[in-house]
């Protein structure tokens, strides 16, 4: 490989981790995704202004060009992300351009491209409906989800649920089709503008079902009005399904994100073996869990260190200056953090579904002046990791001094 084509390398990766890692790849990760936030933001003000005539005349100019500044953005960003998505491990092991087009057809990477399409089709194809493609700009409200976990949790429940969302749709159907039917055949003689057929009825019986009875038709019989108060009660029951099933499945997924740190979970951790359960509960208190995907960024190599993990699950990597270190169930990693405050030496991926446990340096530092003992099992798995990992320039001994001088800091305060 030439120096010139690692650079290449090293230059998608460093991409990569601003564009994906967000605010974990440190300062330039997070000034991207609030720029991009912004401008999101600013484009929806822009498309909505625009309709009204006594902004649109005299700024139509200005518009026009915040349009075109967007447009290049979101292509420019657009196309770094398909360059960069290389660095995904779900990517990479499909090859460089068939892992692409797999990316290329990931939901948030459609909507991307179509954040930004309508502007091309009307420069290559002029004959296009400009109010249609003016309207599917109002896709790019949708990239907001990329940067918002409650929306993508959201999107992630109705896919998971799709099947039993479709059941429900079917049910509404059949019922839309019943009402209709009953309603035609003791309405149809009395009023056979509004129900002289089914496909007629079924206006009505969709309005009813839904609840929402706009008034323009009404059953004036006895058993009209008797069908129409069945199909009311029926169409709440049904609406209330799909609200049932999003609503637990949402939950559901907070759950297995958010998941319940237990005293079985923690004394599967060798640091925390053997320790009584008064400590553990306090440990327990201060522990963060957290469910992530294969690929997620946990920390980015040169953003600050703020908090030391704890696998429960899944398997992470460590990208050293000299190699990859593994990390498994029941390992931990990153805990220089919460002996001294200092930046990330290595970027860690996650290269498969993981839980983890997340310990802040401020809350480790509360717990170690309090209790010794956890101080010394910590101190020592530093050490540990630096005989282990301790190349030049891997997991600094510098760091490991510093973070020595400050354990006895601590000692001399006790």
């Amino acid at each position: 490989m030439t120096t010139a084509t690692k650079r290449l390398h090293r230059l998608r990766h460093r991409a990569y981790l601003v564009l994906e890692g967000g605010r974990a790849g440190g300062l330039p990760g997070g000034l991207v995704e609030g720029f991009l936030i912004i401008l999101i933001i600013l484009n929806i003000v822009a498309f909505t202004v625009q309709s009204v005539p006594w902004i649109e005349k005299p700024y139509w100019f200005d518009l026009e060009l915040f349009e075109i500044t967007s447009v290049a953005i979101f292509s420019i960003e657009y196309a770094l992300r398909l360059w960069v998505s290389i660095e995904d491990p779900s990517v990479r092991e499909l090859g460089r351009w068939r892992g692409r087009l797999r990316a290329a057809l990931k939901p948030l990477m459609l909507i991307d491209f179509l954040a930004v399409a309508p502007v091309y089709f009307t420069v290559f194809f002029p004959i296009l409906d400009l109010r249609f493609l003016r309207a599917v700009r109002l896709l790019r409200l949708l990239k907001i989800a990329r940067y918002s976990p409650a929306l993508s949790t959201l999107g992630q429940v109705i896919v998971s649920e799709r099947r039993a969302l479709f059941g429900t749709l079917l049910l509404l159907f059949c019922a839309t089709v019943f009402a209709a039917a009953a309603m035609h055949a003791v309405e149809g003689a009395v009023q056979p503008r509004l129900f002289g057929t089914i496909p007629d009825s079924m206006w009505w019986a969709i309005t009813t079902l839904t609840t929402v009875g706009y008034g323009d038709a009404v059953p004036v019989t006895f058993l009209g009005r008797l069908v129409g108060a069945c199909t009311m009660v029926t169409g709440m029951g049904i609406l209330a399904l799909p609200v049932g099933i999003i609503a637990t499945g949402f939950l559901n997924t907070i759950h297995q994100r958010d998941f319940v740190i237990t005293f079985g979970m923690l004394a599967r951790v060798p640091l925390f073996r053997d320790l009584d359960a008064r400590l553990l509960g306090e440990i327990m208190e201060v522990l963060r869990s957290q469910a992530v995907p294969r690929g997620t960024i946990i920390a980015v190599k040169g953003a600050p260190a703020h908090a030391m993990y704890f696998v429960v699950s899944g398997e992470v990597e460590a990208e050293l200056p000299h190699k990859k270190v593994q990390f498994g169930p029941g390992d931990f990693f990153g805990e220089l953090a919460l002996l001294h405050e200092t930046h990330r030496r290595a970027t860690i991926v996650t290269q498969s579904s993981c839980r983890l446990l997340a310990l802040s340096a401020e809350d480790f530092t509360m717990l170690v002046r309090k209790h010794p003992l956890l101080r010394q099992r910590i101190e020592e798995a530093a050490k540990e990791h630096l005989k282990a990992h301790g190349h030049e320039g891997d997991l600094a001994a510098s760091e490991i001094a510093a973070a020595g001088r400050r354990l006895f800091d601590y000692r001399e305060d006790d």
